[in-house]
C-alpha cells in the first residue's frame, strides 16, 4: 500500500491506484495521513472538513466518511484506520508514503551531517526533495487544511531546499546549484538568507560583480516594498565580498566564461558545468563492439564545417538503447570539459515532451535564468545553440519520437557531440550515424543473467538457466526483470522461474517487477499501429493475425494469402511490423515472431470472435497444404467454404516451415478440429512427415 501526499492525493494498492471521489472524504483521508500513527480528534477532523464551521451533525457524518473510506480502500487497508478515543487514527508503516520518506531522507541527511559525512548527507535530501510532485495535496478542498498542515509542509521543504544549497556550498558545488538558487529568489525575492547565499555562489564562481548587482537590486526592492534595509547576513555578506575581491579571487574561482569571443555574448551568471548524465548499468554486458563502434563516433574529429556529429541508438524496447548510451557517455565524458546534457524525451510513453520544454530544461541547465528564457521556441532555439557553439559537450536525447522532436535541440555547430535514442530509425535525420540494436544472443543472455544472480547460481542450475534465456528471448529488460526477481528471492530455485515462464499464457505476466514490464513496450508498439494502414492493410488487423496460428516464422507469401493482397504489398505490411519491432525480418522472405511478440500477438487474436480466428486458421492450414501439395492449383477442401490461389514457385523447405505447420495443427485441436476441418488436417498430418527434411516444394 502506498499513500502519495506530496503533489495530487495518491492512492496505490496492489499495482492498481484507488479514488476517492467525495471531495470531503478526501479531506478526511489527507488529514489522517498528516498525522499517521496518532489519534486525530473528532472535531479536528470535523473543523478541517467545514473549514472552521461544521455543522450539528458532524460527528454522524465524519463516521459515515470513515466507513465509506475503509470500503474504497478494501478490507486489508481499510482496517488501517481504527478508531480510537476521541477520534481516528491510520496506522501507515514511514515508506509506505512519500512524507514518511521524505522525513526519514531528512533524518539520515542530518545524521551524516553530523557524522562530517556532507556528500552523503545532500544526496539524502536530494532524493528527499525528488519525492515533491507539486504543491503538497492540491486536489484535497480544504482551506484549513492547506493553511495550517500543506503551509507548514512548505515551510519544510524550503527549509530542506535551503539546507541542501549549504551543503552544496561547503563542498564547493558554485557553479553546479546557480540555476536552482536563481529561481529560489526569483520564487522568494525578500528571502535574504537566499540572496546571501545565491550572491556567495555568484561570487565563488567569479562572478563578483553581478553578487554585488544583486545586493544593490535587493537592497532597492526592499526599501521600496517594504520600507526597510537589508538585514546584518546579507549587508555582512556584501562586505565579505568586497573585502575578499580587493585582496584576491576566492579560492576555486572560475571566473567569468567569455561565451561568444566573436562579439557581445549573453550575460547570464554563471556559466555552470552541468553533469547530468544519470547513473549507466552497472552489469552493462554484451554490446561491447556497439559500445566501441558509438564511442569511437564520439570521440572522432568533428567536421569543419556542419552540424555536430549526432549517434542515433535504435532497437525495440527494453532493448538496452538507454543503457548502451549512459555507458558510452560515461566513458568518454571526460572529452567534454564544458558538461554533459540528459534530457528524456518520453516518446514512447504516448505523450512526448514538446521541444519547447526541452528547450526550457537545456537553457536552465546553461544558467540562464528563468525570466530570460525566451518566449518562442525559434529563439530558445537560437539562443541555446548560441550558448553552446564555443563549448565541448556532451549532450544524450533519451527515447525521441521522430527527428522533429530532436531537430530544435541539436547544435547547429561545433565540438559538442549527442546521443539519440529511439525506437524509431530516424532515418531523415541530416548526418546522423546510426547503430541499430538486436536481441542478445543465448550467450550474451547468459552472461547478463550471471551478472545480475551470480555465477553461483547460474553454475547450480546451467539448464534452467538456459530456458529462462531462451524464453526471455533475447531482450535485455526480460532477462533483468527476472534477474530482479531471483536476487529478491535468494532460495528460489531458478528451474521454479523457468516453469512459469514456460506457459506461454502466463510469460508477459511473469515478466514484470516493479515498474519494469515488457508488456510495457510491447504496448506501446501495438499502440502505434492503431488506424494505420499500408495498401488498405490494417496494421494491427494484420499483427492479430499471425499470432492465429503460433507460427515463429512466417513467409511472405503466407502472409499475402492471409491478407489477401499481393506479396509485394504483404512485404510492405510486414516491413512496418518490423519498424514497430514487433517482428524480424529473418532471410529475403520469412519473418519471425520472437517468444515475446508472439504471446503478445496470440493475446490479441483470441479477443477476436471464434468464427474469425477459425477462419484465419483454416485460412493458413490450407495454404501450408498448397504449398506441400506442389501441385501447382488451389486446394480447397469440401468442408471449407473459400478458395485460396497461391503464385506458382518453388522454394527451400525448412525445418521452420515443419515446426511452423505443426504449430497451426496444434491450435487447430485447441480450436476444432471439426470447426476447421477434418480433410483438412489429414492431408496437411499426411504430407508433413515427408517434408521434415529441407527439400524444395513448388507452391
Amino acid at each position: 500500500m502506498e499513500f502519495l501526499l506530496l503533489g495530487s492525493l495518491v492512492i496505490r494498492a496492489d499495482g492498481k491506484e484507488l479514488t476517492v471521489p467525495a471531495p470531503r472524504q478526501r479531506v478526511v483521508l489527507a488529514t489522517l495521513l498528516l498525522n499517521a500513527n496518532r489519534v486525530v480528534p473528532l472535531e479536528t477532523i470535523a473543523d478541517l472538513v467545514w473549514d472552521g464551521t461544521p455543522p450539528p451533525s458532524a460527528a454522524a457524518t465524519v463516521r459515515t466518511y470513515v466507513m465509506r473510506l475503509r470500503q474504497v480502500l478494501g478490507a486489508t487497508a481499510g482496517a488501517r484506520i481504527m478508531t480510537r478515543a476521541p477520534g481516528y487514527l491510520i496506522e501507515l508503516d514511514e515508506n509506505e508514503s512519500d512524507l514518511g520518506r521524505f522525513t526519514a531522507h531528512r533524518r539520515a541527511a542530518a545524521a551524516l551531517a553530523g557524522a562530517g559525512r556532507t556528500a552523503q548527507a545532500a544526496e539524502e535530501l536530494r532524493q528527499a526533495l525528488d519525492l515533491w510532485r507539486h504543491q503538497p495535496l492540491m486536489d484535497v478542498d480544504s482551506r484549513t487544511l492547506h493553511d495550517v498542515e500543506v503551509g507548514h509542509l512548505q515551510r519544510l521543504h524550503l527549509q530542506t531546499r535551503t539546507w541542501r544549497m549549504d551543503m552544496n556550498l561547503e563542498l564547493g558545488r558554485h557553479a553546479e546549484i546557480l540555476p536552482e538558487l536563481w529561481r529560489l529568489v526569483k520564487e522568494y525575492p525578500f528571502h535574504e538568507g537566499l540572496v546571501s547565499r545565491l550572491m556567495l555562489a555568484l561570487f565563488r564562481s567569479g562572478q563578483q560583480q553581478e553578487a554585488l548587482g544583486l545586493f544593490q537590486r535587493t537592497r532597492a526592492a526592499l526599501i521600496d516594498q517594504l520600507g526597510t534595509e537589508p538585514g546584518p547576513e546579507l549587508k555582512a555578506t556584501q562586505q565579505d565580498i568586497l573585502r575578499a575581491g580587493e585582496e584576491s579571487r576566492p579560492q576555486g574561482s572560475t571566473g567569468v566564461r567569455q561565451e561568444l569571443s566573436d562579439g557581445p555574448g549573453p550575460t547570464w551568471p554563471g556559466w555552470p558545468t552541468p553533469a547530468q548524465l544519470p547513473r549507466g548499468t552497472v552489469d552493462f554486458t554484451a554490446r561491447v563492439s556497439e559500445a566501441g563502434e558509438v564511442g569511437r563516433l564520439l570521440r572522432g574529429e568533428a567536421p569543419t564545417a556542419g552540424p555536430a556529429p549526432t549517434v542515433v541508438i535504435t532497437g525495440a524496447g527494453g532493448i538496452g538503447k538507454t543503457a548502451l548510451a549512459l555507458h558510452t557517455a560515461h566513458l568518454v565524458r571526460g572529452d567534454f570539459d564544458d558538461g554533459q546534457l540528459f534530457v528524456e524525451l518520453e516518446g514512447s510513453t504516448g505523450r512526448p515532451v514538446e521541444p519547447a520544454e526541452s528547450l526550457t530544461r537545456l537553457l536552465a541547465a546553461l544558467g540562464v535564468p528563468d525570466g530570460e528564457v525566451p518566449e518562442s521556441t525559434a529563439n530558445r532555439i537560437a539562443l541555446f545553440r548560441s550558448l553552446i557553439a564555443r563549448r565541448r559537450m556532451l549532450i544524450v536525447l533519451d527515447d525521441a519520437e521522430n527527428t522533429a522532436q530532436v531537430r530544435p535541440l541539436l547544435p547547429g555547430s561545433g565540438e559538442s557531440r549527442v546521443i539519440v535514442t529511439s525506437r524509431h530509425r530516424l532515418d531523415d535525420l541530416e548526418g546522423a550515424h546510426g547503430v541499430p540494436l538486436g536481441v542478445l544472443d543465448e550467450g550474451s543472455s547468459l552472461e547478463l543473467l550471471e551478472r545480475i544472480v551470480g555465477h553461483r547460481r547460474i553454475a547450480a542450475e546451467p539448464q534452467a538457466a538456459y530456458r529462462i534465456a531462451v524464453a526471455c528471448a533475447g531482450l535485455p529488460l526480460a532477462l533483468r526483470v527476472v534477474g530482479c526477481r531471483l536476487l529478491a528471492r535468494p532460495r528460489r530455485r531458478l528451474g521454479d522461474l523457468a516453469g512459469r515462464l514456460a506457459e506461454p499464457r502466463r510469460l508477459l505476466d511473469e515478466l514484470r517487477v516493479g515498474d519494469l514490464a515488457v508488456r510495457t513496450g510491447l504496448d506501446a508498439a501495438y499502440a502505434s499501429l492503431h488506424h494505420r494502414s499500408v495498401h488498405g492493410v490494417d496494421l494491427a488487423a494484420a499483427f492479430r493475425k499471425l499470432g492465429v496460428g503460433n507460427v515463429s516464422y512466417i513467409r511472405r507469401e503466407t502472409v499475402a494469402v492471409l491478407l489477401d493482397c499481393s506479396e509485394e504489398n504483404a512485404e510492405d505490411v510486414l516491413d512496418a511490423l518490423v519498424d514497430a519491432h514487433l517482428l524480424v525480418e529473418y532471410d529475403h522472405n520469412r519473418y519471425h515472431l520472437d517468444a515475446l511478440s508472439l504471446v503478445y500477438a496470440r493475446e490479441h487474436a483470441d479477443k477476436e470472435g471464434p468464427e474469425w480466428r477459425v477462419e484465419t486458421l483454416r485460412c493458413l492450414l490450407q495454404t501450408f497444404l498448397h504449398t506441400l501439395s506442389g501441385n501447382g492449383r488451389p486446394f480447397t477442401p469440401g468442408d471449407g467454404p473459400t478458395t485460396y490461389v497461391l503464385r506458382r514457385h518453388t522454394m527451400e523447405w525448412t525445418d521452420h516451415d515443419s515446426a511452423g505447420v505443426r504449430a497451426a495443427l496444434a491450435q487447430a485441436e485447441a480450436v476444432g478440429p471439426e470447426a476447421v476441418g477434418l480433410r483438412l488436417l489429414g492431408e496437411l498430418r499426411r504430407r508433413l512427415p515427408s517434408a521434415a527434411a529441407p527439400r524444395a516444394v513448388s507452391g
